[in-house]
């Protein structure tokens, strides 16, 4: 049973006072830390009591191990008073109250000390977890609910996360005979320990004989020299302006490599045999039973419609990088440097003109504005108390409805420090769940962002690209605060992989779109509108080589699905990719090379990582039928929210995609929708760079 994460107890208000709000525009403009977090502590991490100082995470895993007992013998007690489901999701809430907390602690605080306390919990909670996969009571009374129902009145959504967490058991092999129980335990450590090496193999860079390599490549990576002589090549050099560097740098990089190979296939092998041991016919199917597409079936028949239709259309993106190359062959090492060049060349525009109307304050009450307008909501600052946050320059915001009050809280951590990770992200820290005496336990998160900022340089301003991720994270933590579910297992971005991403890709859209973009881009000095041009530009940039850019997505999308639905062959994951690359990607197979070695999406994504084109197809399907003529309509936004948001993954996936869209989820619904958006922008961009 792998338990969702969650964390314990709540505050909760009815109502929520604005009177003293600050503008975020002041806040996030120019950040100064008004204090240290780790000196003379009023309260824990997050408000936790127990977190006032690293000690507490000892305190509170002892506390949490007590209360998961209780639970566990709540659950085998015949004479239980309580439905079964809400005593699992209980029990998973307490479990990962400490869970969630700690793993996001273990990876933000730059306090070593709780960086220890914290992942010594997250030991500690993986090993109860564990257990817990493995008992047969559990797992016998979950099963019989499922079989003949509870002696308490059970809804349809009871019996879906029923349902769920029961998958969830058998994913681990507990319906299966001891030998082949233990075998599927021994082949979950082998591929968690593969996995984890190929990523870092994945990282690594070459490290190669000079001798034979153009002089251009030895001059400019000379620095790079390790000491025994050799060079060391640590990406592909895409974005150079010299070809010749260019090309001999992708081919180094991404040359064959026994180990990774040999890692890969490992990883391959494992979870294929785990999932003919589970039961499925490929590792796919495992991956695919609770999604919208469900099977890898869908996803190919998906994914052959769109291959079709972008072929046709990228094939004038390369015919533009062909032009701009000097009516050169393109090559995959041009295509990076090629669409960048032309991209900036049209827009006419540095971006730093572009970010001088991105200040973060306004882009944080561009969010504000479009979510109140969407649904009613703002977005309040509220101090952090001393020993709440985990560094200086986190804000906390309090997200509140003109009638409902607190929905949650959000934790901004958005400037870069040493230690820090660089990835944008967005981490679920206590998911909302209903509480015994009616009331809701009310959701927290954080957004993280890695934006460079230095005291005394103006207001913090970002690129166009930082303002989509900024929007997109927000779309994920939104989600979260909307999501109302009875059970924190299912609450918010707990759902499916393909359905998650589509609440934050259509954010995207609110950070792209003249209409809406028109509202908050001021410039950070004059406060004056980004010009009508400068807009236009920018907008219709985004749908430059849309085609293209799209087709490599479907090309890695359609090798994740082969590379996990075929009995893989040892040494073969080069060969397959250089068959499908004929038929799924624009630009031929390059001798020699293996740059799924350096892919190391395989691992977090296998076998789901066509999720974020079904996302956007799904998000340009809801923008252009719903909201592209008025994007701060409040009635399509409540009813985005009442008829998707609110029921994260409370709801088979499909299904509540398909009520939500007022139409079945084909693949062909799925392909159109990602081929009218690139048609329209097409379009767009024809008439801006006119």
């Amino acid at each position: 049973m792998i338990l969702r994460k969650t964390i314990h107890d709540v505050r909760y208000a009815k109502k929520y006072s604005v009177a003293l709000a600050k503008p975020l525009s002041e806040l996030f403009n120019q950040p100064k830390p008004k204090f240290k977090y780790f000196v003379k502590n009023q309260t824990g991490l997050f408000g936790a009591p127990e977190l006032i100082s690293f000690e507490g995470f000892y305190a509170f895993k002892e506390r949490t191990k007590i209360d998961c007992d209780n639970l566990i013998d709540e659950i085998c007690n015949s004479n239980r008073k309580r439905n079964l489901v809400t005593i699992f999701d209980q029990l998973s809430n307490s479990l990962c109250c400490l869970a969630d907390m700690a793993e996001f602690i273990r990876t933000a605080h730059p306090d070593k000390l709780f960086v220890t306390a914290a992942e010594d919990c997250c030991i500690s909670m993986n090993t109860i977890v564990e257990k817990l996969n493995t008992n047969k009571d559990l797992y016998t009374n979950l099963k019989q609910v499922i079989l003949d129902g509870d002696k308490h009145p059970m809804t349809e959504e009871d019996r879906h996360v029923a349902e769920l967490f029961l998958f969830d058991f058998e994913l681990n092999g507990i319906h299966l005979e001891e030998r082949k129980r233990q075998y599927v335990v021994n082949l979950n450590n082998f591929i968690l320990v593969t996995g984890q090496r190929f990523m870092v193999a994945a990282e690594k860079p070459r490290i190669v004989d000079p001798t034979g390599l153009p002089d251009v490549v030895s001059k400019v990576l000379s620095k790079e020299y390790s000491s025994g002589g050799k060079l060391i090549v640590g990406h592909p050099n895409s974005h150079s302006e010299d070809p010749i560097l260019r090309e001999a740098a992708f081919k180094v990089y991404n040359g064959p490599n026994s180990e990774s190979e040999e890692l890969l296939d490992n990883l391959l092998e494992s979870r294929h045999k785990l999932a003919l041991t589970c039961g499925f016919p490929s590792y796919a199917h495992r991956a695919l039973k609770n999604s919208i597409a469900e099977n890898p079936y869908f996803v190919m028949e998906f994914l052959n419609i769109l291959n079709t239709e972008l072929r046709i259309r990228s094939v004038f993106d390369y015919k533009t990088m062909k032009r701009a190359n000097n009516n050169n062959i393109v090559s995959p090492w041009d295509v990076q440097y090629l669409t960048n060049k032309i991209k900036q060349n049209h827009l006419k525009y540095a971006m730093i003109d572009y970010a001088s109307y991105f200040s973060l304050g306004d882009c944080m009450e561009g969010l504000n504005m479009i979510f109140n307008s969407l649904y009613n909501i703002n977005l309040l600052f509220e101090n952090i108390k001393p020993g709440e946050g985990w560094a200086e320059q986190v804000y906390k915001l309090a997200v509140t409805h003109n009638t409902e009050g607190l929905l949650g809280y959000i934790y901004c951590d958005f400037f870069e420090r040493t230690g820090k990770l660089h990835n944008d992200s967005h981490y679920v820290v206590r998911g909302g769940r209903q509480l015994p005496n009616n009331s809701y336990q009310t959701p927290i998160v954080v957004v993280m962002l890695n934006v460079v900022w230095r005291e005394n340089h103006g207001p913090v301003l970002l690129h166009p690209g930082s303002v989509e991720n900024l929007f997109h994270e927000f779309g994920h933590a939104i989600h979260s605060m909307l999501g109302r579910t009875r059970y924190q297992h299912v609450n918010g971005t707990r759902c499916a992989t393909d359905l998650a991403e589509f609440p934050s890709v259509l954010m995207e859209y609110y950070a792209t779109q003249p209409q809406v973009i028109k509202h908050f881009a001021k410039h950070f000095k004059t406060r004056q509108p980004m010009p009508e041009d400068m807009l236009k530009k920018l907008c219709a940039s985004k749908y430059l080589f849309a085609a293209s850019e799209m087709q490599l997505q479907l090309f890695y999308s359609v090798l994740d699905q082969y590379y996990h639905t075929q009995a893989p062959q040892p040494l073969n994951t080069t060969n397959l990719l250089a068959k499908l690359q004929v038929e799924y990607y624009g630009l031929s197979y390059v001798k020699d090379t293996a740059w799924q070695l350096h892919f190391s999406h395989f691992v977090g994504y296998g076998a789901k990582y066509y999720s974020y084109l079904v996302s956007k197809a799904l998000a340009a399907h809801t923008w252009h039928a719903f909201l592209s003529n008025d994007p701060l309509n409040r009635i399509q936004g409540e009813r985005l929210r009442t008829k998707c948001l609110q029921y994260g993954g409370g709801k088979p996936a499909r299904k509540l995609v398909s009520d939500y869209l007022k139409t079945p989820v084909t693949p062909e619904l799925l392909a159109s929708s990602l081929i009218q958006d690139i048609d329209q922008g097409t379009e767009l961009s024809k008439l801006s760079f006119a």
